[in-house]
């Protein structure tokens, strides 16, 4: 490819005239060559590529269209400029240059967490999201390539579900690993050492230290940042991923035996939360443990201790929402009691926080998390939660049914809010008030199937070529289970309460 038809703009440029097709092929294409350069150890090659990714049109325009055509695209930085218009997006494509370039500060929000604390989270302005989008095209090839084969947060291609089926194969079974280390790193995003990333981030390093010098501005007044990476920053997530990356190869080098002394070790890894499994409790925590510290520490993390700990499987474990539970000798994934009732919480402030509002927007209110929800834990032991909150739903419309009307009796209620649907008596379900009306339905977690996920293989790289013809039969597949959940066709394996299946790494 010629550096100089990838870098310059096209003549009349326009948003409009722009032609993506052309602009993602280019980008692909440098991104493959990365792969392979990475691959074959060429550091000054993947160096020269990123260089050229960077300083592509192609780079610029698809970095520009990720951040107008995301969920923050109307959330402004400290400058309160957003690019709403073609004009303003053409003219950001000509911005991104290196040259001159100094980041400005982050807007600070705090967002509230489960256990009552705060996360803080970053906002970049436009230009600076754009300026991260266009070296994230040029460093995630690398981070995919050399990343830990067990690694499932914040990748491409990547799921909870992948993480889920990856614990299932580490704990299902007779001879697999009884005990586990539930680990969870204390302010990850925020501790991370400033100089570590410098030092061993294959990105521009001029460019990555303004981004991590940059400060934030909460309530008017600046702060300046001496370590971390900003939550909200569209690039921190892979940061984050490769400070952490090499943890799998600090345990193997640790235990270069662990396979012929049958010690189990396995390790699961999404974003900073990760478990590790072991033949004892006593080697998790007298061995294993010490590793993963002294690797966290070269990069300024440490373990939280509230959330570590070491859980035999019979007890259960907690990880990313599921509780992984052997009964009787059989590993069990299903929905845990945090996470349902979180969920049910959810449900109910917005039950409670619309009173008044007509029943067909409520129902489009709940369905959108109802069946987000559903669609989560549809991989795992689940079909007994979704009843359970089928019923805990119905309890709550039925309140509110009631309170609007309380000097009528309980059939008037029911008739009017409550509709017979076929074998069904108590369908929560109204019509549009639009031309041509039609019933909506409220959603019933119970009616999700239950349908297996086909793990990814560990080493899959979606920027490598060779990976191509998997990752397109495995769209082709997603979109077939897709298709069959919509009318109902479901082979028997799939049917009933199943969790995920055992499949091939």
């Amino acid at each position: 490819m010629n550096a100089g038809r990838v870098a310059c703009a096209p003549s009349g440029l326009g948003w409009q005239t722009i032609k993506w097709v052309e602009v993602r092929r280019q980008v692909r294409k440098l991104q493959a060559r990365i792969v392979k350069a990475t691959q074959e150890g060429r550091h000054g090659k993947v160096k020269a590529l990123q260089w050229l990714l960077t300083h592509s049109f192609s780079g610029k325009a698809l970095a520009v269209k990720r951040v107008t055509e995301n969920d923050g695209k109307k959330t402004s930085g400290v400058d309160r400029i957003i690019w709403d218009t073609p004009s303003a997006k053409t003219n950001a494509i000509i911005s991104l240059q290196k040259r001159g370039y100094q980041p400005l500060p982050l807007r600070r929000v705090l967002i509230p967490k489960k256990n009552g604390k705060t996360r803080p989270l970053g906002i970049p302005t436009m230009k600076d999201r754009a300026m991260q989008a266009l070296y994230l095209l040029a460093l995630e090839p690398v981070a995919e390539t050399t990343a830990d084969r067990n690694s499932y947060g914040f990748r491409p291609e990547r799921s909870t579900a992948d993480a889920g089926e990856a614990c299932f194969l580490c704990l299902a079974g007779k001879n697999k690993a009884e005990w586990v280390l539930e680990a969870d790193i204390s302010g990850c995003f925020d501790n991370i050492s400033h100089d570590w990333m410098i030092a061993h981030i294959p990105t521009d390093k001029v460019i990555l230290q303004k981004w991590l010098k940059a400060g934030f501005v909460y309530q008017n007044e600046l702060f300046p940042t001496e370590a971390g990476t900003p939550q909200g920053g569209i690039i921190s997530p892979v940061l984050a991923n490769m400070t952490l990356d090499g943890l799998e190869k600090a345990l193997a080098e640790a235990f270069p035996k662990a396979q012929k002394k049958r010690l189990k070790m396995h390790m699961v890894r999404y974003a900073d939360d990760f478990i590790i499994t072991g033949n004892s409790k006593e080697w998790l925590e007298e061995k294993v443990m010490p590793v993963v510290v002294n690797f966290l520490a070269e990069r300024g993390l440490t373990l939280s201790p509230e959330k570590t700990k070491i859980t035999h499987i019979t007890e259960g474990v907690d990880f990313l929402g599921w509780n992984m539970r052997k009964y009787n000798g059989k590993l069990l994934i299903k929905p845990s009691k945090a996470n349902i009732k979180a969920h049910l919480n959810k449900v109910k402030e917005i039950i409670k926080g619309n009173k008044a509002i007509k029943q067909v927007n409520l129902i489009h209110k709940l369905n959108p998390i109802l069946r987000g929800w559903a669609n989560y834990h549809r991989c795992m032991v689940a079909k007994q939660t979704f009843s359970y909150v089928d019923v805990q739903v119905w309890s709550m419309l039925w309140q509110w049914s009631t309170r609007r009307h309380s000097s009528k009796g309980a059939r008037w209620v029911k008739e009017k809010y409550f509709k017979t649907r076929g074998t069904r008596n108590w369908v929560f379900a109204a019509e549009e008030e639009r031309p041509g009306r039609k019933e909506i339905k409220l959603l019933l977690e119970s009616d999700t199937p239950i349908r297996r996920h086909i793990k990814i293989k560990a080493d899959a790289n979606p920027h490598d070529q060779k990976w191509e013809k998997y990752f397109v039969a495995r769209q082709a597949n997603k979109s077939q289970n897709s298709s069959k959940s919509q009318n109902g066709s479901y082979p028997d394996y799939l049917r009933g309460e199943t969790g995920c299946h055992k499949v091939p790494l």
